[in-house]
């Protein structure tokens, strides 16, 4: 079986978010960036799927040269080998669509994603891929299993839980639960270095998103106590300066 995860390369949460050019740019001077949490779920549990030679493990990024650092983990973690698209990701789309071709030029039996990545949080990826790849993708799965050409796979639902059989192949946006990260080890560390790491060019794609600016939230407001007799006036707080009800 070959699985491909699609991982990404994102600020540590503890990074402080600045910007630069009147905001419209992140601005990346001292950040420190890691393997978005979520991706490194799906590639853990692909690494389980595939053990004791049931298959290989590719993973791929969209990215420029400085996203080598994070795919040389994803190696050490486990992976057999590695894809770089060598372009900055605009956005979703843009992403979807080369990973998309490279798929479509290198078939694989499971495409994973991780369920978002933590810098923009907007879980399009996987379901973008599946409708580019004419195949079935589902998001935001709790579990996944393989059995023989078939997938089970299990996902959260408004009450309760939503057990589904897909025919491989398919694309799953994987979240929380699916698999424990991994930690690599000494000799993951050493053999990520002789891995390969194929750098492919991207393919044109025309962006519909155009970013005007960034901003940061809004500084927490003082807190405001309220005595436990003066209820109106609780009432009339959030209502009238929080807005809540």
């Amino acid at each position: 079986m070959k699985i491909l995860v699609c991982i990404s390369n994102v600020p540590d949460t503890t990074t402080k978010i600045t910007f630069t050019d009147n905001n419209t740019q992140f601005n990346t001077n001292g950040v420190q960036f890691i393997l978005n949490p979520y991706d490194e779920i799906a590639l853990a549990r692909a690494i389980e799927l595939t053990e004791g030679g049931k298959g290989t493990v590719t993973v791929i990024n969209v990215g420029e040269v400085g996203t080598e650092a994070t795919i040389r983990k994803a190696l050490a973690i486990g992976a057999d080998n590695a894809v770089r698209i060598n372009a900055k990701p605009h956005d979703a789309w843009f992403v979807a669509k080369q990973i998309a071709n490279h798929v479509n030029q290198n078939p694989y039996d499971l495409v994973l994603t991780g369920r978002e990545s933590i810098d923009y949080n907007g879980s399009k990826v996987a379901a973008m891929l599946g409708e580019l790849l004419d195949i079935p993708s589902v998001s935001i799965i709790k579990k996944l299993d393989i059995d023989g050409d078939s997938a089970i796979v299990e996902r959260e639902i408004e009450g309760g839980k939503e057990i589904l059989t897909i025919t491989l192949p398919f694309v799953a946006g994987v979240a929380e639960g699916v698999a424990e990260p991994k930690i690599p080890n000494m000799r993951g560390i050493m053999s990520a270095r002789t891995k390969p790491l194929t750098v492919v060019e991207p393919v044109n794609v025309n962006t519909n998103v155009e970013y005007s600016h960034f901003e940061n939230p809004a500084a927490r407001g003082q807190v405001k106590l309220i005595s436990s007799d003066e209820s109106a006036k609780l009432v009339q707080l959030l209502h009238a300066e929080a807005r809540v009800i």
